[in-house]
């Protein structure tokens, strides 16, 4: 059976990652062309668009990661049902669950792969893909860049009009602080820079106002370094800085962003409960495909892929929109981030059990 499992194990792999290097180029050409103006005008340099589109390759990949895969699964299991391969393995005696088994040794790599991608090389990939577009592509400044607030801690809110993730810089930035309901002071200034060498920021045109019983106190210079008890992500796009984060990083950053009592707290938990989810998904769609696929049908290859592409589809639309639900209401990210996963996984049962009858 060594013979059996090697042979549909090395057709899984080499038709998912043949997949990939399909479409991967495909996407970078539609991106390229749609971004090339833009390029060109900004006189971008060469080793600024091939790091980007490096970048662009792994976040592309692990955006669409569940797709590709389902539709590799379809594709080669329904050649072998084509060629009456699996009527010929089950015919030998061999249970349709013996027959899945080098199915699931497939799937556990490539979820092993997705858990790694989405966990360490993804974030460190979309970093980078931001911040080129931040840079380069966007002709106007997108509105999770504008009008950031944020609660620091109990006594502390900061404001900023709008902020570069690749400079490091932002606008009309705003500190208050209070004790109890009374403001003590605020700081104000025309622009605030976060200097990466010492951790420190430097603003221009800085302003402190003192809140006094009688007369206020003000301190006026021209710019000023120092220090302030907020980090960097603080300043950054609430989505932007989530999916810029390994696991760990993001653990921590969620941990800090409850205790504040954030707002955007459900965003950053979406793309939590996503790094697990995806590597579920890789097993529920090798079951849904292979059930669907596995049976040879008057219509060959095409009514499989036909249901295939319905069924991928499907289980994005699903993804995207209770994503979107989770961050944008008091929805549940957890139940939001899952629910594609649990009805899939009620779905590919009932396949599997038709599958095997």
């Amino acid at each position: 059976m060594k013979i059996l499992d090697w042979y549909i194990l090395k057709r899984y792999l080499f038709t998912f990652f043949l997949m990939l290097l399909l479409f991967i180029p495909i996407g970078i050409t539609v991106n390229l062309a749609e971004k090339i103006d833009r390029i060109l005008e900004n006189e971008v340099p060469f080793n600024e668009v091939a790091s980007f589109y490096f970048d662009f390759t792994i976040y592309f990949a692990n955006l669409l990661f569940p797709l590709f895969l389902f539709l590799s699964v379809i594709w080669f299991t329904s050649k072998l049902a084509n060629n009456t391969e699996v009527v010929a393995f089950l015919s030998s005696g061999v249970s349709f669950s013996r027959f899945l088994r080098p199915y699931f040794i497939g799937a556990s790599f490539v979820a092993f792969l997705a858990l790694m991608l989405g966990m360490y090389w993804a974030p460190i990939a979309s970093k980078g893909f931001n911040e080129f577009n931040y840079k380069y592509l966007n002709s106007s400044k997108i509105s999770e860049t504008q009008h950031i607030y944020r609660q620091i801690n109990d006594s502390e809110y900061i404001y900023v009009s709008n902020f570069d993730p690749k400079t490091k810089r932002g606008n009309n930035f705003t500190l208050e602080h209070f004790e109890g309901n009374k403001l003590a002071y605020k700081i104000s200034a025309s622009a605030i820079r976060y200097i990466e060498k010492d951790s420190s920021y430097s603003l221009t045109n800085y302003n402190l106002r003192i809140i006094g019983d009688d007369n206020d106190k003000l301190e006026y210079l021209r710019r000023k370094d120092t220090l302030f008890s907020f980090d960097l992500e603080d300043l950054t796009p609430p989505k932007y800085v989530a999916e810029t984060l390994t696991y760990g990083e993001l653990m921590r950053f969620i941990s800090r962003e409850e205790v504040r009592g954030s707002s955007n707290i459900n965003r950053y938990k979406v793309v939590q409960y996503k790094k697990w989810s995806l590597p579920v998904s890789v097993f529920i769609l090798t079951i849904i495909a292979v059930a669907v696929s596995s049976i040879k049908r008057r219509g060959g290859m095409g009514v499989n892929l036909a249901f295939g592409i319905v069924i991928a589809m499907i289980y994005v639309f699903f993804d995207k929109v209770f994503g979107v639900m989770a961050e944008q209401s008091d929805f549940s990210p957890l139940l939001a981030v899952w629910f594609p996963n649990i009805l899939f996984g009620v779905l590919a049962i009932y396949l599997l059990y038709n599958a095997k009858r």
